[in-house]
């Protein structure tokens, strides 16, 4: 068995609808839904080797399209920069509290992104 790098399962979201129905599904399976590759296997009808070969190729076809497009880097830099501003702004106090409460409306929003 090899390593699962988590970071496909990511990289699945933003360029999953670009695979194959079947080798999404496949790769879903093995990094979303933890199964392994026998139990695939079974599911699906394929060999044990033929999954192995379709999450290998998907992992590969999901690693170059984010060395060409970085949008889950993007992505995983807007958030911690997003963490950083709604950190720093709660930690503002002013004297005014319609500040305050503006403030405190930001950061609620802030928290509030669903990533």
């Amino acid at each position: 068995m090899f390593n699962k790098d988590m970071h496909i399962s990511l990289l699945l979201d933003f360029y999953g609808e670009v695979l194959s129905e079947r080798r999404r599904q496949v790769t879903e399976l093995y990094y979303n839904d933890d199964l392994s590759l026998a139990e695939i296997a079974e599911i699906t009808g394929i060999s044990r080797q033929g999954v192995r070969d379709s999450v290998k190729k998907s992992e590969s076809e999901l690693l170059e399209l984010e060395e060409k497009l970085g949008l889950a880097k993007r992505f995983e830099e807007l958030k911690a920069e997003i963490a950083k501003i709604s950190s720093t702004l709660s930690s503002v106090k002013s004297e005014d509290e319609g500040i305050n409460r503006e403030l405190n409306s930001i950061v609620e929003r802030l928290n509030g992104l669903n990533f």
